[in-house]
């Protein structure tokens, strides 16, 4: 089942039960769905991946959100960004432990034979590819950076 139907489920569940929070969350995916079909020399559906990369912009633009909320001291606006990244996150697949990311990282550097931060681009391509929707991109950035130094 594609997550846009997934979406679409949940979102009918979030109705019935009147949970406004989830629902807020869900209609801004199925926005963002909608826009990233009707975009210029875009297909006729969105493929897994896009779909996937799509929920991932939407939790981290909450995660972003609550942690400026946060840093204000404004829990009171922060409490419903992290609430939304709750329901959205369960459209993610299961994400990987830190260890489990340098675990990939570190082997993907031997493969390449990365020597330095010249090859931070190439080291960093493989990665996010092999780990896309596990990991996040600033993760993955940091782990590298510390073990290519």
């Amino acid at each position: 089942m594609s997550l846009q139907k997934q979406v679409m489920d949940k979102m009918k569940e979030a109705m019935k039960a009147k949970d406004t929070v989830a629902l807020q969350a869900l209609r801004a995916v199925k926005s963002a769905f909608l826009l990233a079909k009707t975009e210029t020399g875009a297909g006729e559906d969105l493929t897994a991946d896009q779909e996937l990369k799509i929920i991932q912009k939407q939790v981290k633009q909450r995660k972003d959100s609550a942690d400026v909320f946060l840093k204000q001291g404004r829990e009171d606006l922060a409490n419903p960004e992290l609430e939304e990244i709750a329901v959205l996150e369960q459209f993610l697949p299961e994400a990987l432990t830190e260890e489990e990311i340098e675990g990939v990282v570190i082997a993907t550097i031997d493969d390449l034979g990365a020597s330095g931060m010249k090859d931070m681009g190439k080291v960093m391509g493989v990665v996010s590819k092999e780990l896309a929707g596990q990991a996040d991109g600033k993760t993955i950035s940091t782990l590298v950076k510390k073990n290519l130094m």
